[in-house]
């Protein structure tokens, strides 16, 4: 038996068991990794150079790309560095500040989604007062509400989490540092606290997702009322990609924590985690580029900038 103050690191688990598959997990992170620093790189830079797109939509989306590097950044590395070496461990200090990181990241894209929800329900459902509702001033300060949402939300959890006292080891059932593992090691009772706040983290989500479920309804309810055929496209042209994303993001973390114990095991967690913190930061840039005509003319700008540079 062990508690949290003699723990000075944890151990993750491993993708594989042998060195040869252990390289080839670090080659997939790789790719992953390279694909999501590109992708979201571009729609960064491609907002931040482009005129055109300076607009709500995309001072979110561009809010959004960055979230998506940095919670890629948080776990995949670490992971990376951990297959490539042959090696489990990460300090308790580097524990917790990737569960801080990773918390705040993920808690503020999900503030974000909703206010991206706001967004395009008053673009298409109340047009004449879109420059009013969200303007420069007020698109900042939502954007902010969500940052410092997410970064609240995320050190009380990680405060709270690493308070509570270890009895249970210190190997982690993950290829990251993620609370419900860590709770997993805590004292029998103790661990409640935390629950409680999880709980009511999740109350706080399902609010959300109502929000945004109802502001989809009336969306499509004015869509399909548009008579041309061309309105019709463009407005589903901005609508279903954020759509897409938000059902990604919600399906892959509400099975992530609300599947029966049942059936969990650490191979299935490992597939689901895999699912809901590296598979959408990679595939977030494709869905918002894929029916955005305006997106993709600023990103082959932008590459075609760079190649006649180097020219």
């Amino acid at each position: 038996m062990s508690n949290s103050s003699s723990i000075t690191q944890f151990l993750l688990l491993a993708f594989m068991d042998t060195q040869e598959l252990q390289l080839l997990h670090f080659w997939l992170f790789l790719a992953i990794y390279l694909a999501a620093l590109l992708g979201n790189g571009l729609i960064i830079t491609a907002v931040a150079c482009d005129h055109r797109l300076h607009t709500p939509m995309y001072f979110f989306l561009f809010n959004l790309s960055v979230l998506d590097l940095g919670s890629i950044s948080t776990t995949v590395p670490k992971a990376m560095a951990n297959s490539l070496w042959d090696t489990r461990a990460i300090s308790y200090t580097g524990c917790a500040v990737q569960i801080f990181l990773f918390v705040f990241l993920m808690s503020t894209e999900f503030c974000l989604l909703t206010i991206m929800a706001y967004d395009r329900y008053i673009a298409i459902c109340k047009p004449l007062h879109y420059g009013t509702l969200l303007g420069s001033r007020a698109c900042v300060h939502m954007a902010a509400a969500a940052w410092g949402t997410g970064f609240l939300y995320a050190l009380l959890h990680t405060a709270n989490t690493f308070s509570l006292p270890l009895c249970h080891g210190n190997a982690v059932d993950q290829f990251f540092c993620e609370i419900p593992q860590i709770l997993k090691l805590s004292c029998s009772h103790s661990y409640l606290r935390e629950v409680g706040l999880l709980v009511g983290s999740i109350l706080v989500v399902f609010s959300c997702f109502v929000f945004i479920v109802v502001s989809y309804v009336q969306i499509f309810r004015v869509v399909l009322r548009i008579p041309s055929e061309q309105g019709r496209h463009k407005a589903f042209s901005t609508c279903l990609p954020h759509l897409a994303v938000v059902s990604l993001f919600i399906c892959t973390v509400m099975f992530a924590y609300l599947k029966p114990p049942s059936i969990s095991s650490p191979s299935l967690d490992i597939v689901v985690a895999v699912l809901y913190s590296v598979v959408p930061p990679a595939v977030n840039p494709l869905i918002y580029s894929m029916r955005n005509q305006e997106l993709k003319d600023a990103i082959s700008k932008l590459i075609t900038g760079c190649f006649f540079l180097e020219q």
